[in-house]
């Protein structure tokens, strides 16, 4: 008897319905599973075997041979066990339902237990799509499933239970907490604690509310690192479709700990991280830091102390707001859509232009900051020179705005670009390209030739030009205005506008 049982693949982070086929027949003895797979699926043959017989039921000594099909798709992980359990246990007709409606996943211990897998939600939402009725999962993972309407989600603790219940008919449906808080995997600062930084401040306002490219360039001490981390608590709230945009993600990636995401992720990489760690890959590709980003912020600090070559690994990144992994088993896509932050020294000792404490000559300023290349300077959105807090300003008894206060501004203007892009397939600002730059940022005539006249002056590219109309967007909607002035155009420009102390 054949028994076929729905399942499904990830290559990278995209799903694909994989169908697990089950003969027993007589002849000698033998185990065995065709259909491109990886080592950690063919040793399931021993976890499911072992697990089978622990559970109380036996494995006649015949000729089992399963198979994944399509053939020709690379299968990897260990959330097949379940799947090839069931569909052995349905060919011995110990198991006696109805599958075709029906996907498992899950790992198997050696005592019969469904052990938690990473990737459950992209599986259950492909299973949604594909018309499937019931998921039976892992019950740690029951959690990141809770948006998913019109598919039952059943747990399942261990096999006996999985057995009982598809016998009998009976499923005991997992109740799923909605109101389940999620940990917070970085320390949030307040806005409210920040010293001076005027100019930093209003810039990661503007940064936040349309998704825009920061970096924070400044001496030691000034508060670039203080400021970068506050961002996170004034980041727009997620619609549901970015949390499980998000969710699936972090569900591959092994990181959701079982529920949806409650914040957009905020990566912060060691600056001796490899490109490979960055933008993914490996022998079998899975999501780096620019994936895992995604929706969120990518935080460099000591920006110049990154390797070139992972510098200049986020050039197509930030333009095509994806990450594209070619390897001899095939071509990956993983989706980077974030928004980058970055600070940093404006000398190897931190100090110019203050030569009562810069040591460094005009050679080695230049060669420091000659480590961070033109085209990727361009890519930034907004740029600030932080001066060191004054004492007046340390010991200033004016009460700052808070985090939450910022984020009211934040979300408001949020809510407004998404109602202005409802039909162009993006949220922010940010996302703005080509045609679509022009229909939503449209100057007025005495706008227009102020910016003609900036743009010959400062000799700036179509990308510097584009950006500078984008933030103005983004200021605009800050202050709730429909149109942008000149007022909101200059303030943009500024910020393409580093001191000539910054060195940039």
């Amino acid at each position: 008897m054949i028994c076929r049982i729905n399942c499904v693949a990830i290559t990278g982070v995209e799903v694909l319905p994989v169908v697990v086929e089950t003969d027993i027949c007589n002849g000698l003895p033998s185990f065995d599973m065709v259909g491109l797979l990886s080592s950690d699926i063919k040793e399931a043959r021993e976890r499911v075997r072992t697990a089978i017989r622990n559970s109380g039921f036996v494995l006649p000594p015949k000729r089992i041979t399963i198979s994944f099909s399509p053939g020709n798709i690379r299968k990897t992980g260990t959330y097949f066990d379940l799947s090839i359990a069931v569909s052995i246990l349905c060919s011995l007709e110990i198991l006696q339902c109805e599958t075709k409606d029906k996907m498992f996943i899950g790992e198997l211990s050696l005592d019969g237990k469904v052990i938690p897998v990473n990737g459950v939600l992209p599986m259950v939402l492909l299973a949604l799509e594909k018309g499937i009725k019931q998921c039976f999962v892992p019950k740690e993972n029951t959690g990141e499933c809770r948006y998913i309407e019109g598919l039952e989600i059943i747990a399942v603790e261990n096999l006996n239970q999985l057995v009982m219940m598809l016998n009998s008919k009976q499923y005991y449906m997992e109740e799923i907490k909605t109101e389940e808080k999620v940990e917070i995997q970085y320390k949030r600062e307040d806005f409210r604690d920040i010293k001076g930084q005027i100019q930093a401040r209003k810039a990661a306002e503007i940064a936040a509310a349309g998704m825009h490219n920061l970096l924070l360039v400044g001496p030691p001490g000034t508060g670039k690192t203080v400021v970068a981390k506050a961002v996170p608590g004034i980041l727009p709230d997620m619609t549901k479709d970015e949390v499980i945009e998000i969710s699936k993600i972090q569900s591959i990636a092994g990181t959701l700990n079982g529920r949806m995401v409650g914040k957009r992720p905020f990566r912060n990489p060691h600056h001796t991280t490899t490109v490979t760690a960055l933008t993914g890959g490996g022998s079998v590709p899975k999501p780096g830091e620019l994936t895992l980003a995604h929706g969120g912020v990518l935080y460099m600090d000591e920006f110049p102390e990154f390797s070139r070559n992972v510098m200049e690994a986020l050039r197509q990144p930030l333009e095509d707001r994806r990450v594209v992994v070619s390897r001899a088993g095939g071509t990956y896509c993983f989706p980077a859509d974030f928004m980058l932050l970055a600070s940093m020294n404006p000398c190897r000792c931190g100090y110019y232009p203050d030569r009562n404490k810069c040591s460094c000559t005009e050679r080695e300023v230049g060669k420091y900051l000659e480590k961070i290349s033109g085209p990727i300077l361009d890519r930034m959105d907004l740029c600030v020179y932080m001066n060191p807090v004054s004492y007046w300003e340390l010991k200033e008894e004016k009460k700052q705005e808070s985090s939450e206060e910022v984020k009211e501004r934040v979300n408001m203007a949020a809510v407004i670009q998404r109602k202005r892009y409802v039909n162009e397939n993006i949220n922010f600002n940010s996302q703005l390209q080509g045609v679509l730059i022009e229909k939503y940022c449209k100057l007025q005539k005495g706008e227009e030739d102020i910016l003609k006249e900036i743009y010959e002056k400062m000799e700036l590219s179509v990308r510097a030009y584009e950006k500078i109309l984008k933030v103005s967007r983004t200021i605009a909607d800050l202050k709730g205005k429909e149109k942008i002035s000149i007022e909101e155009l200059a303030e943009a420009v500024s910020y393409k506008m580093i001191e000539k102390g910054g060195g940039l």
